[in-house]
């Protein structure tokens, strides 16, 4: 199947929203429910820095029993730039998740994140915990996430830090001249395929939705997403005595953007963490998206089941 079947085919799952922020910043929030059909949970989507719904195969089938609500970054994804450049860090990142739930009418509920987004629901869930339910994490942290990059490789979380900042630094600074190769770079299943050998992702099951993922992450300005990155890497960590809500974090054995160990260690320091390793990369949920899916409806009912309780 062409990458433009495989957005077609899953287009019918989607419906789009146009949503102020506080500060007037327009976004693009997007739900899996655009007929107001389902009938499961709702949960709140934080997601990976300048990422698509396409990230999440599992949330586009029929029948996921999941509704979902989520929104892209500022300045990716059809959602503004901010009047003021700098307003892109995980506090307005905060700002903006709390405009889209009370556009979709969410008082309260379980917040999903992954990657930078794990930053964004745990800060959501320590200032505003009467908005939060319980908080379900895959392959990300609660803060200081650049210190736990490239954990595989076990280096110092200072040297981890200073590394991946610097890079970042150096890709904001030479993005203007990268981006027309990277917007015009040839995305498809054989794309897919090479870069499941590198180590960096793994085999995708769905490697046509896999490549409108990578190609819609591509549309974002190599310079504007390092600006983002690097704002958000002044995102110290979330105090966890905060979190009095029950917690799951889904780590990936070889995930080179998020610590694995430091997931595990935040999963021990909440009151009601649970934590579960998969074997795979940071992209464990386009990976095992069924093994991930099933995870999140666990916790869904364990959440109910203490609400009722």
């Amino acid at each position: 199947m062409p990458i433009s079947a495989a957005r077609a085919a899953t287009a019918t799952a989607l419906s789009f929203h146009d949503v102020l922020s506080d500060d007037g910043t327009r976004l693009r929030a997007w739900t899996n429910d655009p007929d107001g059909l389902i009938e499961g949970p709702t949960v709140v989507l934080c997601n990976g820095l300048g990422t698509s719904p396409w990230t999440w195969p599992a949330l586009l089938r029929p029948g996921c029993g999941v509704r979902v609500v989520s929104w892209n970054h500022r300045g990716t994804g059809g959602s503004e730039r901010p009047r003021d450049p700098d307003r892109v860090g995980i506090e307005e990142f905060v700002e903006d998740g709390l405009s889209v739930m009370d556009h979709f009418g969410i008082d309260r509920a379980v917040l999903m994140g992954w990657s930078m987004g794990v930053n964004t629901m745990f800060e959501l869930a320590a200032e505003h915990p009467h908005r939060v339910a319980g908080l379900f994490a895959v392959a990300g942290v609660p803060g200081d996430t650049f210190s736990t990059m490239l954990g595989p490789l076990r280096l110092p979380r200072v040297a981890a830090r200073a590394l991946t900042v610097n890079l970042s630094k150096v890709l904001k600074l030479t993005g203007k001249a990268l981006t027309p190769i990277a917007s015009r770079l040839p995305v498809g299943p054989r794309t897919v395929d090479v870069l499941s050998h590198t180590g960096f992702m793994f085999s995708m099951p769905d490697p046509e939705l896999t490549a409108v993922a990578i190609s819609e992450f591509l549309k974002t300005p190599v310079d504007w997403y390092f600006h983002l990155a690097l704002r958000t890497s002044e995102h110290g960590r979330v105090s966890l005595s905060r979190i009095s809500v029950p917690v799951m974090l889904v780590g990936a054995t070889f995930d080179l953007l998020s610590g694995t160990r430091h997931m595990m260690s935040a999963a021990e320091r909440v009151q009601e963490g649970t934590y579960v390793e998969l074997r795979g990369s940071h992209f464990i949920q386009m990976e095992q998206p069924e093994r991930v899916h099933q995870l999140l409806l666990d916790f869904l009912a364990q959440v109910d089941q203490e609400r009722v309780a």
